[in-house]
């Protein structure tokens, strides 16, 4: 496939600035970006959801025009968007989504039932590794797993293009790399593969080809990957280190004591300071959500008692840990941090309206005041606080989600995995002003990707198999201490703690 001179603009703004982009059969080319630089944008236009301004879209050489996605995946061109539930269906079973377009277009016949879905079904989950049950409900499946269904369901296409935005952004380093031998196999075969992501390691690890893009326009195509050079073209400066001053926290804001995130668990202890980051760290599922989890009231501990300011501390929902000072930056923005087709201004000021109220009437000229600094303290990027939600780049939304709960003072700030889907320069942005507003709050964060960990962290905790396996101070880590806790098995984890 190809784009030539390709243009894309919502009203004034232009998004893509003649784009010229080829992407050859049976090789991976990963297309690097900072957030805003047009990258979901180009994938649209490539996948028939947007139409392009001006330029040409080739394939085999030869025009196209896509009216809608469907004729594109027709076409052979298959997207897993990163926004993951855009490629499921909520409602449907497992075995409903996989075999959706086989269904809407007939080619599975008249009456089916649930034995012969899972049938048909069960060989392409199988192929991605994803195990659950084929009838149940999506709704009830966690992110990874939702991941892993969008890619199940995109290979039953059988693509020759295929489009992976930022598709191990949920996943573990496990389900990564049998994404990663499946690219491999569909490359082998002649597949084209376009490979969004703003983790290097997977552009490492795949890429033939890298192709960086900054501001609507392609600026640097290498057949040989150069990670350095295409970094420093994407962000129009160099990587740099990933350094800061490890500060130690002041007076305690919160304390755990013999808590037990889950049954049969040995307890621990945990005291969180101000002005101090804590960054909890570990493979998916080892705790570290389940500690947010309780402290914000949306779990209760298996075991333990939670002090916040030396007061016992028993949320029983986000209202009320809102209200107590303690608040929370989700880690599925899509589904429980944003409505979309609200503005900014709104998105900003929906857990705190009641600030904004005058005998049950909103302030919207002090609404906007408070949004628009909170939107420049932030570093967000935007046309107008009006504009929806939804036309965010992902790195946006991301420091938007973060602008909102630094509008009020609070006690504890609980962010799960804030560089979801982020690149890099966006990444820096966050840590920098989550380490500049620090001081008058205790932080702790969740952060699966080590790498990620260790950039923002003046505390690093390990988890594991729901066990605190491991407390260190920035200034003092050592690495293969913690690589070994982070992989350790339960028994040998066990052994230790007694």
């Amino acid at each position: 496939m190809e784009l030539q001179d390709t243009t894309k603009a919502f009203g004034p703004h232009q998004v893509l600035k003649g784009v010229n982009l080829r992407l050859p059969a049976g090789q991976v080319t990963a297309l690097m970006g900072a957030n805003g630089a047009g990258k979901s944008t180009l994938v649209k236009v490539l996948c028939g959801v947007h139409r392009a301004d001006a330029g040409n879209l080739l394939l085999d050489g030869r025009p196209v025009v896509f009216q809608d996605p469907r004729q594109a995946n027709a076409a052979g061109i298959v997207t897993v968007h990163q926004q993951i539930n855009d490629n499921v269906v909520l409602s449907l079973t497992v075995a409903e989504n996989l075999l959706l377009d086989r269904l809407s277009d007939g080619r599975l016949g008249g009456l089916l039932g649930r034995k012969r879905l899972a049938e048909q079904a069960g060989p392409l989950a199988e192929a991605v590794g994803l195990n659950v049950p084929m009838d149940t409900q999506v709704a009830a499946l966690g992110q990874a797993e939702r991941q892993l269904l969008a890619i199940a369901r995109a290979l039953a296409h059988q693509p020759r293009l295929l489009i992976l935005d930022e598709p191990t952004s949920t996943l573990s380093d496990a389900e990564a790399e049998r994404l990663f031998v499946l690219v491999e196999r569909l490359r082998a075969r002649g597949t084209g593969v376009l490979y969004i992501s703003h983790r290097l390691s997977d552009i490492r690890r795949l890429a033939d080809r890298v192709v960086a893009l900054r501001d609507g326009v392609i600026v640097l195509e290498q057949e040989t990957p150069d990670l350095p050079r295409a970094v420093q073209a994407m962000l129009g400066h160099g990587l740099g280190e990933a350094s800061h001053e490890y500060r130690r926290g002041g007076r305690e804001r919160f304390r755990l004591q013999q808590a037990r995130l889950v049954a049969g668990a040995p307890p621990f202890y945990l005291s969180l300071r101000e002005g101090e980051i804590t960054v909890a760290t570990g493979l998916l599922s080892s705790g570290g959500m389940g500690l947010l989890q309780a402290i914000y009231g949306l779990a209760p501990l298996a075991a333990g008692t939670m002090y916040k300011g030396g007061k016992p501390w028993r949320p029983r929902s986000p209202a009320e840990a809102i209200a107590g000072g303690v608040f929370m930056v989700q880690e599925d923005r899509a589904r429980a941090g944003i409505i979309p087709g609200f503005s900014l201004r709104h998105n900003l000021s929906l857990p705190f309206l009641s600030h904004l109220s005058r005998l049950g009437m909103i302030d919207r000229r002090r609404e906007a005041e408070r949004g628009k600094h909170s939107l420049d303290q932030a570093g967000v990027v935007y046309r107008s606080d009006r504009q929806p939600m939804s036309a965010l780049s992902g790195g946006n939304q991301q420091k938007l989600m973060l602008a909102r709960w630094l509008q009020q003072p609070c006690e504890l700030l609980l962010l799960a995995e804030p560089f979801q889907g982020v690149d890099i320069g966006a990444r820096r942005d966050i840590a920098r002003l989550l380490r500049r507003t620090a001081d008058e709050r205790a932080t702790l964060v969740v952060c699966t990707d080590l790498e990620e960990a260790l950039e923002l962290a003046d505390r690093l905790l390990v988890f594991n198999h729901h066990r605190l396996v491991g407390d260190h101070r920035g200034e003092q880590l050592n690495m293969e201490q913690v690589l070994q806790q982070i992989a350790a098995l339960p028994e040998h984890i066990d052994e230790e703690l007694r």
